[in-house]
């Protein structure tokens, strides 16, 4: 076998060390294209984020109407009327729901409780109206007297009508929820009346109740009241 010589050798060598290297042009196009696949990424991640910005915004949105929703849905699920069965008869009411919502929502929960279960109309007043609750405390007859007086005074109409369900200015204590039915227009002059009904069916009932016999301090002199409160959707 024939020996390379040494300069042979150090030709070959220093051709293949040429043959090894990378030009120029070659590291600038590898890198042009590393450079436009950072760009790449970098825009689809921005694309992507501002695509789950909006979903969450609209999501927010969403979940803001569903609970709106939710809240009216509830509002107009309440029952929209309540029939008083009196010893006299049904007298059917249509709660304002919209017009004072605190006070038929408070009506209602008492409803369920069975408050209104055998409360007595405990006060008559002829022309004027139908007390009814479970304190018979004769002292505050003397301000629906006066109202009466002073109604009779006033040079205009008075502020509320006649064959309306309210109450007065409620307490916390449950017992204290009195109930009246006007029979005529009546004046508000210190604004603690809430009217929260009107009659709708059972006019006739209410002048019945407001015919009874009564003693001197307007209290009937035969038991008549309240049975018990039926509520209902719609009539």
């Amino acid at each position: 076998m024939a020996r390379i010589k040494p300069q042979a050798l150090l030709i070959q060598s220093k051709k293949k060390k040429g043959s090894t290297r990378i030009s120029v042009t070659t590291i600038l196009f590898c890198s042009l294209i590393v450079l436009l696949i950072l760009l790449s990424l970098i825009t689809t991640y921005k694309h992507w984020s501002q695509s789950r910005s909006r979903g969450q915004t609209r999501t927010g949105l969403s979940n803001f109407e569903n609970v709106d929703e939710i809240a009216d849905s509830k509002k107009y699920d309440l029952p929209g009327y309540a029939v008083l069965n009196t010893s006299k008869g049904n007298i059917t009411i249509e709660l304002f729901k919209d017009g004072s919502p605190e006070i038929v929502d408070k009506f209602l929960d008492l409803c369920q409780k069975g408050h209104f279960k055998g409360m007595p109309f405990h006060h008559v007043i002829k022309n004027y109206v139908i007390l009814g609750g479970h304190s018979q405390d004769s002292g505050g007859i003397e301000v629906w007297t006066s109202k009466r007086k002073f109604h009779r005074q006033l040079p205009t109409s008075p502020k509320h009508e006649a064959f309306m369900l309210g109450t007065t200015k409620i307490k916390e204590d449950s017992k204290a929820f009195q109930l009246f039915i006007t029979t005529a227009p009546i004046p508000d002059s210190n604004d603690k009346l809430y009217m929260f009904g009107r009659v709708i069916k059972g006019v006739d009932v209410v002048q019945e109740i407001e015919e009874v016999d009564t003693d001197t301090h307007y209290r009937p002199k035969s038991p008549v009241g309240i049975i018990n409160v039926i509520l209902q959707q719609v009539i």
